[in-house]
C-alpha cells in the first residue's frame, strides 16, 4: 500500500464500504480517518519566462525590422549532414500538441528563452504533421500551429539568436515536427 494521501473521493468511498464491514482493528479504522486528503492539482499560472527567474525579459522585433528565420544559411556541412541524416541529438523537445494559438506562442518563447539561457543548440519543436489533401480543401490549409511558427520565429525577441530552422528527420517527426539550431553565444 502507498502512503500517497486519499482523494476526497476515495476517502469517501471507503467510508461507504467500512459502514458495510465489521472491524476488526478500530485502531487500524481511526488510522484511515487520520490520513490527510489530497490538495487539488495548482493550475498553470502562465508561461515560465525570465521574469519568473528574476531576470529581464526581451522585446519583440517591429514588424519594420523583421527579418526571415533563415532556413538553409548559417550553418557549416557537418550541421547539415547530421541533420540530414537524423543523428543530431536535441537538447530540448518543445512539444504545442494540444495547446491554442496564443498558449502555444507563449509556450514556444518561454523554452526559447530558456533553451538560450541554458546554452542549447538544438530544439526539437513537434507541431504536428500538415493536414491532408481533403483536409486542406474543406479547412483551408494546413494545421494552425504549424503554419504560424515561421510567423512567430521572425517575430521573436529571440530571431537573432536562431541560426536556422530545418525540417525534422523521420526518426524525430519527420513533417511534424522542426529543428530550431540556435547560434552559438559570442
Amino acid at each position: 500500500m502507498s502512503d500517497r494521501p486519499l482523494t476526497a473521493g476515495e476517502k469517501a468511498l471507503w467510508r461507504k464500504f467500512i459502514e458495510t464491514v465489521e472491524p476488526l482493528d478500530h485502531g487500524r479504522v481511526k488510522r484511515i480517518e487520520s490520513l490527510p486528503v489530497a490538495r487539488e492539482r495548482v493550475q498553470d499560472a502562465g508561461s515560465i519566462t525570465a521574469e519568473y527567474f528574476g531576470g529581464q525579459p526581451g522585446k519583440a522585433v517591429p514588424l519594420r525590422d523583421q527579418k526571415p528565420v533563415p532556413t538553409r544559411h548559417g550553418l557549416d556541412g557537418g550541421w547539415d549532414r547530421r541533420l540530414a541524416k537524423g543523428i543530431i541529438q536535441p537538447d530540448v523537445t518543445i512539444d504545442l500538441h494540444g495547446y491554442s494559438l496564443s498558449s502555444a506562442h507563449g509556450r514556444l518563447d518561454s523554452a526559447l528563452e530558456l533553451s538560450i539561457a541554458a546554452g542549447h543548440r538544438a530544439i526539437l519543436l513537434i507541431t504536428g504533421k500538415a493536414r491532408s489533401d481533403e483536409e486542406r480543401s474543406r479547412a483551408g490549409g494546413r494545421g494552425a500551429i504549424r503554419s504560424a511558427i515561421s510567423d512567430w520565429l521572425a517575430a521573436s525577441r529571440h530571431a537573432s539568436r536562431i541560426a536556422t530552422v530545418r525540417s525534422a528527420h523521420p526518426r524525430h517527426g519527420g513533417a511534424g515536427a522542426l529543428y530550431i539550431i540556435l547560434r552559438r553565444p559570442r
